[in-house]
């Protein structure tokens, strides 16, 4: 393999790639919930709740959040055998990586410069995943493989091994800028800290004065040490000598760091090491163990609270998130998580006083992500992390559902605007399609949306005459332009060059997949694979041919 060359990972229908329409978001306000009144000035009230196709919402929230989201959480499908009973397993594994490739690479462009992607997965696909991950990231920003344990008791009745941990994949937008939060240490690790002494800098605990060298290696660091009770002096061993020489032990003593234990008379000395210097945090590790990161059964405990009839069946624990946060995020940053599934990120985002952003298809977006935000919002909900943060409650959150396609197939078979689009929705969701900032002027008709401070987008489903086109350019002006989205229009667009003139449906009808709405990574909802890539349809006849003046 030449040094250009690189690994790949290949799989039936890789090169199929979805041609998604970026649509907009229609807020639902009865299931939207806000706390009836502020209960500190930190309350977040703009997080977002999607219900709808994980991978179009992703696409929709592209054109606003692009390089702004600091962390995604993920927890999406496993890819375990049991879920593909229509599917043999070459197809089934492709299928689930096209499917990841296509969520993972907005993913990508929505992080921020110093944001960062983590994964949970079992051993199924995590080893794949790990390679579309270098695909797609590139293998150098790829940080860690976090082995969390997530469940206590053995499986003695499995076939092989009891598999007692997941994967987390932990991948960075740029390595070279992102940089992990310390965690704090637990009661365990504070547990050797006091102050016995009454020293007035605080909690220290002693450690070792010697180092691992021999007297032959550094003859300087061995030597004799007077003991401050008995005069005698001490000595290090011939194999471990002193970690420091005399000018820095002297130091050392002129400081008070040297501490002789308990029993004077018999002790070595030790090294003073306060926690004040050392700091409260510790840098993160790659093995958690459900003390600190939770498992299965805290988090079955954690949705049986909001949901005891119907019990969401692969939570993860509030912990589990907790620690993530902790480590990925600061107050106020922006978190994403489109396979939102309980809730648990969201829930743990707003007690955290974190931004967030959740995306959930199926019908527990509503009966259980809801209810669940609201105990939150209300302070009702003391479980999970909510003591050890304090959590008071406040704040809340917007529920969406992406809009329906904005192309529709008529009775007689043509391609027209949906009848679900109003004049507002139809410019908001040309913006998006066109890339513009919808931005509707309230002095300026034609000002809808804008690309740049002298880049406009009109919308309008009249056909524009001629005056119409020239009163319009006149307006525009010399140093402006606008884009003028109409079902028709006379005359030669030519005579008006600060206006460019497009017809719809005409003008984007090649630009997306439209009407297709679920991308999800339930199989049952799939058609059935093809064993090779289907040849292309032959080309067909446009009931929309041309885009010159009407």
């Amino acid at each position: 393999m030449t040094k250009k060359q690189k690994l790949e990972l290949t799989w039936v229908g890789k090169e199929n790639r979805p041609r998604l329409e970026p649509r907009i978001l229609i807020e639902d306000p009865a299931k939207s919930y806000h706390a009836a009144a502020r209960v500190t000035d930190a309350d977040i009230f703009d997080n977002v709740l999607i219900h709808g196709d994980n991978l179009l919402a992703l696409k929709a929230l592209e054109a606003d959040h692009a390089g702004q989201v600091k962390c995604v959480f993920i927890d999406p499908p496993y890819n375990t055998g049991s879920a593909f009973t229509h599917y043999d397993d070459g197809l089934e594994h492709s299928i689930w990586l096209g499917l990841m490739r296509d969520r993972l690479e907005i993913i990508r462009r929505l992080l921020a410069e110093d944001g960062s992607l983590w994964i949970t997965i079992d051993d199924n696909e995590a080893h794949y995943l790990k390679v579309m991950c270098d695909e797609v990231f590139g293998r150098a920003n790829f940080v860690s493989n976090v082995v969390w344990q997530k469940k206590y008791s053995k499986q003695n009745d499995a076939k092989w091994l009891s598999t007692s941990h997941d994967h987390i994949l932990l991948y960075a937008k740029n390595k070279e800028t992102w940089r992990p939060n310390a965690v704090e240490r637990n009661a365990d690790q504070l547990k050797g800290y006091s102050n016995i002494d009454n020293d007035p800098r605080g909690l220290w605990q002693s450690v070792v004065y010697t180092c691992a060298k021999t007297r032959a290696e550094r003859p300087n660091l061995y030597y004799g040490i007077e003991h401050p009770r008995t005069g005698e002096l001490i000595y290090p061993s011939e194999t471990r000598v002193w970690g420091y020489d005399p000018n820095r032990h002297a130091q050392h003593v002129r400081d008070g760091l040297i501490w002789w234990g308990k029993n004077q008379e018999k002790d070595k000395p030790r090294l003073k090491s306060f926690l004040q210097k050392v700091g409260t945090g510790l840098v993160p590790d790659t093995l958690w163990f459900r003390d600190e990161a939770g498992d299965n059964q805290d988090a079955k405990r954690e949705a049986l609270a909001f949901n005891s009839a119907d019990v969401f069946p692969t939570p993860k624990p509030e912990k589990l998130l907790s620690k993530i946060l902790q480590i990925a995020t600061n107050a106020g940053d922006l978190v994403i998580d489109s396979f939102a599934g309980s809730g648990t990120t969201g829930a743990v985002a707003h007690k955290m006083g974190r931004r967030w952003i959740m995306v959930e298809l199926g019908d527990h977006c509503t009966t259980h992500i809801v209810p669940r935000l609201a105990k939150v919002i209300d302070g009702s909900d003391q479980g999970g992390i909510s003591k050890a943060v304090d959590w008071k409650g406040g704040g809340g959150f917007r529920f969406y559902e992406l809009a329906p396609s904005l192309l529709e197939t008529d009775k007689w078979g043509r391609e027209v605007i949906s009848s679900k689009y109003d004049a507002a929705m139809l410019a908001q969701a040309l913006c998006k399609l066109e890339g513009f900032t919808y931005a509707p002027s309230d002095s300026v008709y034609w000002q809808q949306g804008h690309s740049s401070e002298s880049d406009f987008l009109y919308v309008t489903t009249q056909t524009l005459e001629p005056e119409e086109l020239a009163a319009l350019s006149e307006e525009v002006g010399e140093g402006r332009s606008l884009l003028i989205l109409c079902a028709a229009f006379r005359g030669n667009a030519d005579f008006w060059p600060n206006l460019t003139l497009r017809k719809i449906p005409n003008h984007i009808r090649s630009k997306c997949e439209w009407g297709h709405d679920d991308y999800s990574l339930n199989v049952a909802n799939l058609p059935m694979a093809e064993r090779e890539p289907a040849p292309p349809p032959p080309a067909q006849s446009s009931l929309f041919d041309g885009e010159d003046a009407a």
